[in-house]
């Protein structure tokens, strides 16, 4: 496996990371709950994730400001804009495979 001095590996991961959020950001036609399904993860999840990383280093940073980065906007005006009603059956599978943290 390639590695990279420390400094460098978080550029790239940082790098990474962006680069991820900046597709979800354009991808408003996917949902979390198809997220949640298929990956088991959503951009909920990284919201708190982001929002742990900072409690971990002593910082204050809201899950709602964590959202907020995560979507490009507060979370209530991307859901107003952006998320539809899940089906019975997507709400189903969620059930099923949901994550002890969800």
């Amino acid at each position: 496996m390639k590695t990279f001095d420390p400094q460098t590996t978080i550029e790239l991961e940082a790098a990474a990371f962006r680069r991820l959020v900046e597709h979800l950001r354009t991808r408003t036609d996917v949902q979390n709950i198809d997220m949640m399904n298929l990956a088991g993860f959503c951009r909920n999840c990284l919201s708190t994730w982001m929002s742990d990383a900072a409690a971990d280093r002593g910082l204050e940073l809201s899950k709602e400001e964590a959202r907020e980065i995560v979507y490009g906007m507060p979370f209530k005006e991307w859901k107003a804009k952006y998320q539809t009603d899940a089906s019975a059956e997507k709400q189903a599978a969620f059930q099923q495979n949901r994550p002890q943290d969800h």
